[in-house]
């Protein structure tokens, strides 16, 4: 059987002002969507694409009730959250494999999506 990993993670704004916490299982790609702002919604409305904390989980059911359980803490706690592992507040994403030349290209064939849209009859 296949093993599978299934991430919860924190994301916020380049001031630290708003959080997003979002469920996944291939968390590169989700960074990458948020960073390009692939997807309209609330973390493109409000600029929110750094990843300051993630867990990493085996069960897709456990991510989820974490999901859920992390969603309703208050700010305070998402707050400590992040401090246990990420005082300064970094930018996780080149630690997990999101590079400068992925996002380009990512950014760059979102644009070749777009652009063939258009062109379609």
């Amino acid at each position: 059987m296949k093993q599978h990993n299934y991430y919860v993670y924190l994301l916020t704004s380049y001031d630290n002002s708003v959080f997003y916490v979002g469920v996944t299982n291939d968390l590169i790609r989700r960074v990458i969507e948020h960073k390009i702002h692939r997807n309209d919604g609330f973390t493109s409305q409000y600029g929110v694409n750094k990843l300051v904390y993630f867990e990493t989980y085996s069960n897709v059911e456990d991510a989820i009730k974490r999901e859920k359980q992390v969603k309703r803490y208050k700010r305070l706690w998402k707050v400590n959250l992040v401090n246990s592992i990420n005082a300064e507040w970094d930018d996780l994403s080149a630690q997990i494999g999101v590079t400068k030349e992925i996002l380009e290209s990512a950014m760059q064939s979102q644009v070749q999506e777009k652009v063939s849209v258009l062109d379609a009859p």
